[in-house]
């Protein structure tokens, strides 16, 4: 610990937070350091630290691993919490010299002179939401290399299968009742199994974020947009969280790295990709409801005219543009409560 100098004003705390251990650095907002300290982190410890910043101090940590508890301790005692956006902060890996003391003193630096890029502190609900959708992910996922490793068992024992998908509505429970011996009827015997329980533990998830997000206008809004169902419309509210946080739906598509890449130096410019910045989540919901979507609506016709005027290798590029106008859609819906477009265009 250094040693502490006396000052009654308000203060401005960067915070480098780690999985076990922090480091507090404490200034006023002129610049001139007051003090720092490494802490073991624990509610208690952080509560008896922060509490020498006096009252209402600043205190910027930057969005990283176990950062909901510390911005909630920090809140419960009193204090400013501003979240700093890692991609904002990158620079800091750029150093000859890195230290979690320097971290610290850059993060309090950027938040005294108004630079600091910000993340949104979602609230608590909006974080359990997030822990139901986001896990939905990894059963998901797990069912399907289940499914993969049983095909891939056909595939070897050569039985005669009609359907090309075994666990499609044509396929249903067709796994069981295939002709195999030996080893490949073993694995698939015991692949069968994780996936019954697998399939149970998604439906009781499906079942609490339906149950979490009733009575949410904008869930059920999302909804009335084609290709978009209930597990998508899910992934949309509890990861866009509170919409009113970005001024308009071209916000929400940079955010959801949706929107291409810009260089400009000079007269050169150049627009490249799009940036799939942000969480992925939403972002890969869109672009499988614009594969969803049927020939007759407002974001597969734009995909589809995009194809037509510049060919097939402009398959990717009209994807992104159809996904960013169904993101378009969801902003609206989750802001008003409704798709009045899609309404004007319905038939009556």
């Amino acid at each position: 610990m250094d040693q502490e100098t006396a000052y009654d004003g308000p203060q401005i705390v960067g915070m480098d937070l780690h999985r076990s251990r922090s480091v507090l650095l404490r200034m006023t907002p002129e610049g001139t350091r007051l003090g720092r300290v490494r802490i073991d982190n624990s509610p208690t410890g952080l509560k008896a630290e922060i509490a020498k910043a006096g009252p209402h101090p600043r205190v910027v940590l930057e969005a990283t691993h176990g950062r909901y508890w510390a911005a909630d301790t920090l809140q419960e005692a009193g204090a400013e919490v501003h979240l700093a956006h890692p991609l904002g902060v990158k620079l800091f890996s750029h150093r000859r010299v890195k230290t979690d003391e320097r971290d610290a003193a850059d993060l309090a630096d950027l938040l005294r002179m108004g630079r600091l890029p910000q993340a949104w502190i979602a609230p608590p609900q909006v974080r359990r939401l997030r822990e139901l959708v986001r896990y939905r992910h990894k059963p998901v996922g797990m069912r399907t290399s289940a499914k993969d490793q049983i095909h891939a068992v056909l595939g070897k024992a050569g039985p005669h299968v009609p359907v090309s998908d075994l666990f499609g509505r044509a396929g249903g429970a067709r796994p069981a009742t295939v002709p195999l011996h030996g080893a490949y009827a073993t694995r698939t015997a015991s692949l069968l199994r994780p996936v019954a329980s697998l399939d149970a533990e998604i439906a009781d998830l499906d079942q609490r974020t339906a149950q979490a997000l009733a009575g949410h206008p904008g869930y059920a809004a999302v909804q009335t947009i084609p290709g978009i169902g209930p597990v998508f419309a899910a992934v949309m509210a509890a990861e866009i969280g509170d919409v009113a946080r970005f001024p308009g739906p071209a916000r929400l598509c940079s955010w959801a790295g949706l929107t291409p890449r810009h260089r400009a130096s000079d007269t050169k410019v150049h627009r490249g990709p799009i940036t799939k910045q942000g969480s992925s989540l939403p972002r890969r919901a869109c672009v499988e409801a614009v594969r969803r979507c049927s020939a007759d609506t407002p974001v597969r016709r734009l995909r589809d005219r995009i194809i037509q005027r510049r060919g097939t290798p402009a398959r990717n590029v009209a994807k992104a543009a159809a996904a960013r106008k169904l993101l378009t859609l969801v902003y609206y819906a989750l802001r008003d409560g409704e798709v009045r477009c899609l309404a004007k265009t319905s038939p009556a």
